[in-house]
C-alpha cells in the first residue's frame, strides 16, 4: 500500500480552524457532519494525521462521503486539498475522485470537478459555486479503478465567500495559484521573515507588515534575453465578469515587461494588463475589466530582459461583479445570436435586393422528407382520440429552405444576416443543416463574417458533400476584433445544379467550440456518443438496444443519422434479430426522487412499414408496478421526432424505454439525446398516448 503524505495536511492546518464555515473540515477530530454512502466502500478518518481516505484493502467499486445540508447566497469558492497514490501511473481505469453538487429538487448530481492525477503529496483544487436560494450538498465520490494498490485521502475542504482567483497569499496552499517552473525565474512566497535574494523587498500589503506574505519574482537568475516567469490562477468553473484588482510593486533597473492575461482551455492568450515600466516605491493599485464568460485562467507574467533588471512583487488579488470603468448596459447574451425559427427569423434578416433567398417553411410528419432538426413535426393537431392529458402545444416545426420554388430561378442567391456581435470575444457558432439533390453540392452553403467598419467578408465555412436529407451539425470558431456579423450565403447556378438547402437550429456561445467541448458533462444528460450513460438492459443480446452510428443496415427503416450532430450514436432495436412481439428494454439506474414536477425530453425514430411499439415507464423503487408515461405505435415519420414527458416521483424511481418489434423487419426503433430537467416542461405534447397512423401522415406542406 502507498504511504499517503501526512506530514502535509500538517502543513495545511489553516489558522482559525475553530471558526471553519459551513461545510469546511480539516478532519483533524471528525468528520464534520459530513457521512459516507454504507452502500458503498467506507471511509476511514485518520485522527492523527488530519484526513480521511478510502484504500483498496476494502473491496468494492467506490466510496461516497456527503456533505450535510448548505445554503449560500453568495457566491462562494471551494477548496479541496487531496492525494491520489497508486503503483501504477498507466492503469487502463485508473482511480479518481470526482466533487458533484446536489441541489435540492434535482434528480441528477452536477459533475463540478474530477481528477485521477496519481501524485506523491498533496494537491489542490479550486471550484467556483455560483450563489444560489436552492440547498445544497457536496458529494465526493473516490473511484477505486483496477489498480490492485490505491488510496485516496482527503486533507481539507474549505469553503469560502468570494471568488477562486482572489487570493492575499496568506495560507500555505496560497489559494491554488501555481508558478510554471523556469529554471531560471520563478515566483516565490515572500515576507513571514524568509530572508529573500534581494536585500530590500517590500512589507506584504495586506497586514503592511513584515510578517505577512506576498509573491515575487526577481532577475538574479536571469541568462537569457526575455526571460518569462508565470503565475497561474485556479480556473474560473463559472462565468464571471467584473473587475480584477490587485496591488504590486516593480524595482526597475533594466527593462521588465509585467502582463496580465487569460488563458482559455484551448490556450489561447488575451492581454488584459501591462505596466507602464514605471518604478512604484510603494504598492501600487491596478484595476482592470475582466471577463470570463468560459473557463480561464489568470496568468500574471513577467519578463525580464538582464540579470539587473529588479524584481515585481504581488499580493492582494480581488475580484467585484462590478466593472472598474462603470460600463453601463446589458452584456452581450449570445442568445440573442441564435435562433430555431419556431416564431420568425429572431434576430436573423434578409437583404432584399437578393430576392427572398431564404424562405421559411414546416413539412408535415411524412415519409419522404425530414421536417425540422428542433421537434421533428410539422403540425399541431391530435394524433388519436385516445389521450390521457391534453395540453396546449406551440409545436410549429419550422426551417429555412433555400431554393424552393420561389427562388428556383438561375443564378440565385441567398444571404442570412445575423445580428451584430462585439469584438475581441472568442465565439462558437453551431448550427444544422440538411442538403437535398441529385448531385453534388459541395460549396452551395457557406458562412461569412462580415466586418462592418472595414467592408469585408470574409468566409469562415463552406460545405463539402453530405449525406443527403441527413440533419448534419457543423461548428466554427471564431475571434474578430472589431464588431462583426455572421451571414449564411446558399448560391446556386440552377435548381437542377444544386437541389435545396436546409438550415435550422443557429446557437451562438462564448468561447471556442473546442474548449466547450471539454466542458463537463451536463447532468441528466444522454447523446450516447461516449456509451449507454446511465442505462442499462434488461437482456443484452442481439434482440436487445444496440449503440450505433450510421444507417441502420435494413433498408426503408431506421434513421440515417443520429438526431444529436448527423454523424453521432444513438439507440435502436434490430428488427431482423428479433421476431414479432419481441421486447427490448432500456433501464434508468435508480434515480433520485424529488418533490415537484419533472420533465423528460427525449427524441425518437420510427419509420418503416412494420413499425412496432415505443413506450415510456415509470417504475418507482420498491413497487412492482410499472406506470406508462406515453407510448406510439406504428410507423410515424422519417424524422427524428420530440417526446416530452411530465411526471412526478417523491421516491426513488427508473425511467424503462420499452421497444416492441412490428410485424415486419422494416420495424427499427431508435431513440437519442436524452435529457433530465427538474420542473415543468416548458412545453408539454399534446398527447402522451397514441395509437395507429396519423391523420396527415405523408402530406408534404411548404
Amino acid at each position: 500500500m502507498p504511504r499517503l503524505c501526512l506530514l502535509a495536511a500538517l502543513a495545511l492546518r489553516l489558522a482559525g480552524a475553530a471558526l471553519l464555515s459551513p461545510g469546511s473540515c480539516t478532519f483533524e477530530d471528525s468528520a464534520c457532519g459530513y457521512q459516507w454512502d454504507y452502500a458503498h466502500l467506507p471511509w476511514t478518518l485518520h485522527g492523527e494525521g488530519h484526513y480521511i481516505s478510502v484504500d483498496t484493502s476494502y473491496e468494492g467499486e467506490k466510496a461516497v462521503l456527503s456533505s450535510p445540508d448548505l445554503y449560500s447566497e453568495e457566491w462562494s469558492c471551494v477548496r479541496l486539498i487531496y492525494q491520489i497514490a497508486t503503483t501504477s501511473d498507466t492503469s487502463p481505469d485508473p482511480a479518481r475522485l470526482n466533487l458533484y453538487l446536489r441541489q435540492e429538487g434535482e434528480s441528477f448530481d452536477r459533475l463540478l470537478w474530477s481528477a485521477k492525477e496519481p501524485s506523491d503529496s498533496w494537491l489542490i483544487a479550486s471550484l467556483d459555486l455560483t450563489n444560489s436560494t436552492k440547498k445544497y450538498k457536496l458529494v465526493l465520490e473516490g473511484e477505486m479503478g483496477q489498480d490492485k494498490s490505491t488510496s485516496i485521502a482527503v486533507f481539507e475542504i474549505k469553503i469560502t465567500s468570494g471568488y477562486c482567483i482572489e487570493c492575499d497569499f496568506e495560507e500555505n496552499h496560497l489559494c491554488g495559484y501555481v508558478n510554471r517552473w523556469n529554471p531560471n525565474v520563478n515566483w516565490f512566497v515572500g515576507g513571514g521573515n524568509i530572508r529573500n535574494s534581494q536585500s530590500i523587498l517590500p512589507k506584504d500589503h495586506t497586514l503592511n507588515s513584515a510578517l505577512g506574505h506576498y509573491m515575487y519574482v526577481d532577475s538574479v537568475y536571469v541568462k537569457h534575453f526575455q526571460e518569462v516567469a508565470q503565475l497561474i490562477s485556479p480556473r474560473t468553473t463559472a462565468p464571471v465578469s467584473g473587475c480584477l484588482s490587485f496591488y504590486y510593486q516593480l524595482k526597475l533597473e533594466s527593462s521588465i515587461i509585467f502582463t496580465v492575461y487569460l488563458r482559455d482551455m484551448s490556450g489561447f492568450y488575451e492581454e488584459i494588463w501591462k505596466t507602464d515600466g514605471a518604478l512604484n516605491a510603494d504598492w501600487a493599485l491596478a484595476e482592470v475589466d475582466f471577463n470570463a464568460p468560459y473557463p480561464m485562467e489568470v496568468i500574471f507574467e513577467v519578463a525580464f530582459n538582464s540579470a539587473k533588471g529588479g524584481y515585481v512583487a504581488l499580493d492582494d488579488i480581488s475580484f467585484s461583479p462590478v466593472y472598474c470603468s462603470n460600463q453601463t448596459g446589458a452584456p452581450f447574451n449570445p442568445v440573442n445570436a441564435g435562433c430555431n425559427f419556431e416564431e420568425d427569423l429572431c434576430n436573423f434578416y434578409q437583404d432584399h435586393k437578393d430576392g427572398p433567398g431564404w424562405s421559411r417553411v414546416k413539412v408535415k410528419r411524412n415519409v419522404y422528407r425530414a421536417g425540422d432538426h428542433t421537434t421533428g413535426f410539422g403540425e399541431s393537431k391530435l394524433l388519436s382520440p385516445r389521450r390521457v392529458k391534453l395540453y396546449i402545444s406551440c409545436i410549429k416545426g419550422y426551417y429555412l429552405l433555400a431554393n424552393t420554388k420561389f427562388t428556383s430561378q438561375p443564378g440565385y442567391i441567398g444571404r442570412l444576416y445575423g445580428p451584430t456581435l462585439p469584438g475581441n470575444l472568442q465565439f462558437c457558432l453551431r448550427f444544422y443543416y440538411a442538403l437535398y439533390g441529385f448531385f453534388k453540392m459541395s460549396g452551395t452553403l457557406a458562412v461569412y463574417i462580415f466586418e462592418e467598419n472595414h467592408v469585408v467578408q470574409e468566409k469562415i465555412w463552406s460545405v463539402l458533400d453530405s449525406p443527403k436529407g441527413v440533419w448534419t451539425q457543423a461548428e466554427i470558431s471564431f475571434k474578430k476584433p472589431m464588431p462583426c456579423k455572421v451571414v449564411f450565403v446558399s448560391w446556386c447556378k440552377s435548381f437542377w445544379d444544386c437541389g435545396l438547402v436546409a438550415l435550422d437550429d443557429v446557437s451562438l456561445s462564448l468561447g471556442s467550440c473546442q474548449a466547450a467541448d471539454l466542458l463537463l458533462p451536463t447532468p441528466g444528460e444522454c447523446t450516447f456518443e461516449k456509451d449507454e450513460c446511465v442505462f442499462t438492459q434488461k437482456k443484452r443480446g442481439r434482440g436487445s438496444w444496440h449503440r450505433k452510428r450510421g444507417p441502420t443496415p435494413t433498408s426503408y427503416t431506421g434513421p440515417k443519422g443520429d438526431h444529436t450532430t448527423g454523424v453521432g450514436y444513438y439507440m435502436y432495436i434490430e428488427a431482423s434479430n428479433m421476431v414479432y412481439g419481441q421486447r427490448a428494454y432500456l433501464v434508468s439506474r435508480s434515480l433520485r426522487g424529488t418533490s415537484g414536477k419533472q420533465c423528460l425530453t427525449f427524441f425518437y425514430h420510427m419509420y418503416g412499414a412494420g413499425t412496432g411499439l415505443l413506450s415510456v415507464y415509470l417504475k418507482k423503487e420498491g413497487d412492482d408496478e410499472e406506470i406508462p408515461l406515453w407510448r406510439r405505435t406504428g410507423e410515424q415519420s422519417i424524422s427524428w421526432l420530440r417526446g416530452l414527458i411530465e411526471y412526478e416521483s417523491d421516491t426513488n424511481y427508473q425511467i424503462i424505454f420499452e421497444a416492441i418489434r412490428g410485424v415486419s423487419i422494416r420495424s427499427d426503433t431508435a431513440i437519442d439525446d436524452i435529457l433530465f430537467q427538474a420542473g415543468p416542461c416548458l412545453e408539454v405534447e399534446e398527447i402522451q398516448f397514441s395509437s395507429g397512423y396519423p391523420d396527415s401522415l405523408n402530406e408534404i406542406e411548404y
